[in-house]
């Protein structure tokens, strides 16, 4: 079993998934920006920026979602 603080193997997974991701955007970017693609490869180029934003708002949504459960419920006012 894993320690508190440890991450899992399925957290760590989708941690790379989201930086992995970022910088798949990042380079496609910049060279799109460069001029470095052929036109025909632009729809497969696409195609695979797409995925990765997909894949960065998977990653956002299930962050949000672990927030989510993991917040202490708030404290209820006092009564007099």
């Amino acid at each position: 079993m894993t320690e508190p603080n440890t991450p899992s193997t399925d957290d760590q997974m989708w941690e790379l998934s989201n930086r992995a991701s970022r910088s798949m955007i990042a380079v496609i970017d910049t060279v799109v920006q460069r001029g470095g693609f052929k036109g025909e490869e632009l729809t497969t180029i696409g195609q695979l920026r797409d995925q990765c934003i997909q894949m960065i708002q998977m990653c956002e949504t299930r962050q949000q979602e672990q927030a989510s459960t993991t917040e202490a419920p708030a404290e209820e006012p006092k009564k007099k």
